[in-house]
């Protein structure tokens, strides 16, 4: 677990936001081939590694790299940056935090995200403004009072923008950190890959790092032609009304985009109960996954979701290393299972 955290905090330190994600696969890809695992880059920058069964018939585990972020906007004559979003995210989410402005030459300039009405003692509405894109705004950490000013730091329209994860582990075991979602399951496959390289597997097992997922089609490309099985490996949402909890692997039983394999479900359960997994399963009324976004792409295999339990998805999130712990349990025991021919 301890070389699992190490991993995570380098991972969620790699600023990756959807469409600059280079860093993190290339860190990802450094892992894997450490340990001699064969891997490929596909035309759009993911990743895929595969660790060789003996049946032709094949399983594919995807996590995703990239995270929420934000883009340049606008540049205001204050010397202040608007922001576009990249990924789905509430403004009220990011008031506040550090971020890195990341210019096409030179280093990345930090800065802080903040609604214009920032300070009680002038603006009366303080409290009360609605957090949008017209009012929030990045504050750089550089002595400039226009737009040209910025300019000339090479900061242009179009930069990425990324957030300060502040990751922390407790004492308790909690795990704190933005982008969780879904680094936490990247770090959760490079540990289990240790365990896959040199085993006699029943199937060739094949991992997908996704670089798109939080824009929607990340795992959709690339799969090999012997896939049967694709199974997101990705956060279970908690919140009202929800099953999920941050001390279990959360195994989707349906979201947005509609119910996943019942017979891969099954599967998932069963071994939870046979190797005394604590699990849950759910399921998230507004969510998506690299494996429905396979289905839709016209994909003729059998779909799952499972991961470990995030509170406070899209925003500071925070899990339990029990949870990490039982994901990789369950997706060990599944790679060393035998494929049923029906599901």
């Amino acid at each position: 677990m301890n070389k699992m955290m190490d991993t995570l905090k380098t991972l969620v330190n790699i600023p990756s936001p959807s469409g600059m994600t280079e860093e993190a696969i290339s860190y990802t890809e450094s892992e894997l081939r450490a340990l001699g695992v064969t891997t490929s880059r596909l035309h759009k920058g993911a990743l895929l590694a595969t660790f060789p069964g003996r049946s032709t018939k094949a399983r594919l585990l995807t996590a995703h790299v990239d995270t929420l972020g934000a883009m340049v906007k606008e540049i205001l004559p204050s010397g202040r940056l608007r922001l576009t979003q990249v990924g789905g995210y509430a403004w009220t989410a990011i008031e506040g935090e550090n971020c890195l402005i990341h210019r096409e030459e030179g280093e990345a300039i930090e800065g802080t995200i903040l609604i214009h009405q920032s300070s009680v003692h002038v603006y009366k509405d303080a409290n009360s403004a609605e957090r949008s894109a017209s009012n929030i705004e990045v504050r750089l950490d550089e002595k400039v009072h226009s737009r040209e000013e910025v300019n000339a730091l090479g900061i242009e329209v179009g930069d990425f923008v990324s957030f300060d994860p502040r990751f922390k582990v407790t004492s308790s075991g909690y795990v704190k950190s933005r982008h969780l979602d879904d680094k936490a399951s990247v770090a959760i496959l490079l540990d289990l890959a240790k365990d896959l390289v040199d085993q006699d597997l029943p199937h060739t097992v094949h991992y997908l790092i996704s670089n798109y997922e939080e824009v929607g089609f990340g795992g959709n490309a690339g799969i090999p032609e012997a896939v049967v099985e694709y199974v997101a490996v990705d956060m279970g949402a908690l919140g009202d009304g929800q099953h999920s909890d941050e001390y279990t692997v959360s195994i989707c039983a349906k979201d947005s985009s509609g119910p996943y394999d019942i017979g891969l479900r099954r599967k998932f359960t069963s071994l939870c109960k046979s190797y005394e997994i604590d699990y849950k399963v759910d399921i998230y009324p507004y969510y998506g996954s690299d494996a429905s976004a396979a289905i839709r792409a016209g994909y003729d295999v059998r779909h799952a979701l499972v991961g470990p339990g995030i509170e406070s998805s899209h925003s500071y999130e925070r899990t339990h290393t029990s949870s990490m712990e039982a994901t990789r349990e369950l997706l060990y025991r599944y790679v060393q299972s035998t494929m049923e021919e029906k599901a």
